[in-house]
């Protein structure tokens, strides 16, 4: 499928601010689920300098800086995107011992991915009924935790504010995107499944009459690598997804972090519009 979108944030400020150093993750991936055609990142004001390169897990990353006081600052990343993978299980299963919860990775392997093992422990009696009911292996256990969380709780909306915790969202029985995928890896890693959080958009949330971006989660499968689930859909991720950025920690994918220094009230306004063919 080919997936063309524009994406606006616009910071509004009530008096002129000083702008710290943003971090932009905006730039989709490019990987063997999906490829981009191209990706156009405006930043206005122009920027005093800015660098992009690659984070620890790989994302494509700008840092911007800026001079002089300013009442507004707009990014707008413009991309087209081929995605692959219209088949998420196209991968050769390893022997039922090597899928058994928890895990057991070699060594080297599980020092990689030591970072997306850590877990508040938010999640565990919520994880480990779902994994004894399936057999405890990894594969049902993944199926039956997206239809869990697809099923059992509301679906919601949120425009501001960070992922909620996993207690959070177990205890209110509803969550925005966001905050299903947190517990979506928070499960994961309470039965030794290494999980990440992914932001980045999907078609349907794209055509809602606000779009707004998405996340759903990775999960590391032996032979498979990460593999994206998502809970808020129901669904193994194919190629109605675009990720963008991926991390063990949500802030760490977080599209742009930054500050500014005045005593001005800030606003921020964002807009999306997406194509989608094929």
């Amino acid at each position: 499928m080919r997936i063309a979108a524009t994406h606006t944030t616009i910071y509004r400020y009530t008096q002129p601010v000083a702008l710290e150093p943003h971090t932009i993750r905006l730039r989709p991936r490019d990987d063997a689920a999906q490829r981009v055609v191209s990706h156009r990142l405006s930043i206005s004001p122009a920027p005093a300098g800015q660098s992009a390169f690659s984070d620890q897990d790989g994302n494509g990353v700008v840092q911007a800086w800026f001079m002089g006081g300013v009442r507004e600052l707009a990014v707008e990343s413009a991309f087209v995107v081929e995605t692959l993978r219209a088949n998420p299980f196209d991968f050769l299963l390893p022997p039922a011992h090597d899928l058994e919860l928890p895990l057991r990775l070699p060594e080297g392997l599980r020092t990689a991915l030591a970072p997306y093992l850590e877990t508040s422990g938010q999640a565990k009696d919520f994880a480990a009924p779902i994994a004894n009911a399936s057999g405890r292996q990894l594969m049902p256990f993944l199926d039956a935790l997206t239809a869990a969380l697809f099923r059992g709780f509301r679906h919601i909306v949120r425009r501001d504010g960070g992922p909620r915790a996993a207690a959070q969202t177990l205890a209110e029985g509803e969550g925005s995107c966001r905050d299903l995928a947190v517990l979506f890896t928070e499960a994961c890693r309470a039965e030794g499944v290494p999980a990440r959080f992914v932001s980045g958009y999907e078609t349907a949330a794209a055509f809602d009459e606000h779009a707004y971006m998405h996340a759903w989660a990775e999960v590391f499968v032996p032979n498979g690598g990460w593999r994206g689930y998502d809970p808020s859909r129901g669904m193994a991720v194919s190629t109605a997804h675009v990720a963008v950025a991926a991390a063990a920690d949500p802030a760490m994918a977080a599209p742009i972090i930054g500050t500014y220094r005045g005593s001005a009230e800030s606003t921020m306004d964002f807009q999306i519009q997406m194509q989608a063919n094929g």
